[in-house]
């Protein structure tokens, strides 16, 4: 497999704002976040392996010193979400967060699993299956459903399972903000994420996202929508859900 050198990687990779204390890191293959409390920094989700040093210069590009990154929240166990996460904790003292069930997997003691996939999903699949896999990472605090996290205003865990069995968003209430990692896409449009290990449990956790009613979402893959956010996550969930009735 051939790996992506350290400086094609910083040079692919985007910097978005999405809200003055938000900005989006767009890599090669999916996305992460920084979340900024004055000079508290928290990412959301790390990038894959190559991702450390694109992160770092990012960061430094808005003027602040990635030293300041107290915490690495991942959102799930996929090699794309929490691979430069280790690194970036070691170099910079950052606590590193996963749901409780979720911690094995990303310390390599369990098996995520292997997605079921529609016909169209498998060029998906086999295009992820490039990003090189994870080392094994540490978890310092393990959270759970309705778990708050003391950043942003108070961030609270909404599980999601379906994308994986344990994935997990984290909603903002005191902004209207909300992260879904990989339960819903952003990709064209408005969507249920891919690649699910239980297709039918990721359409019912859906429905959780939507029904906050958020002014802004962000996706594991994808562009963050700002504008009519509620109307568009409501009738995806609608849509989807349908769909899963007739496959059903």
């Amino acid at each position: 497999m051939r790996r992506t050198s350290a400086a094609a990687y910083v040079r692919r990779t985007d910097l978005v704002e999405v809200l003055p204390r938000l900005h989006m890191f767009r890599f090669p293959i999916g996305q992460a976040y920084l979340w900024r409390d004055g000079a508290d920094l928290t990412l959301i989700d790390a990038g894959d392996i190559n991702a450390a040093p694109a992160l770092e210069n990012a960061v430094r590009g808005l003027g602040l010193g990635p030293a300041h990154i107290s915490r690495i929240v991942t959102t799930h166990g996929h090699r794309d979400h929490y691979g430069a996460a280790q690194e970036l904790a070691d170099r910079h003292g950052a606590e590193i967060l996963a749901h409780r069930l979720d911690a094995p997997v990303i310390r390599v003691d369990e098996e995520i699993g292997d997605p079921v996939l529609l016909d169209w999903e498998r060029p998906l699949y086999e295009h992820a299956l490039t990003v090189p896999a994870a080392p094994p990472t540490r978890v310092d605090r393990e959270l759970s459903d309705g778990s708050t996290i003391d950043f942003g205003g108070g961030a609270r865990v909404i599980r999601s399972p379906g994308h994986t069995p344990v994935s997990i968003g984290l909603h903002f209430p005191a902004h209207g903000a909300l992260f879904t990692g990989d339960c819903v896409a952003g990709v064209g449009q408005v969507m249920l994420g891919v690649l699910n290990i239980d297709r039918e449990q990721a359409v019912a956790s859906f429905q959780r996202p939507a029904a906050l009613e958020p002014a802004t979402v962000c996706f594991g893959h994808g562009d963050p929508v700002t504008a009519d956010t509620s109307a568009a996550l409501h009738a995806s969930a609608d849509r989807d859900s349908g769909l899963q009735v007739e496959h059903g």
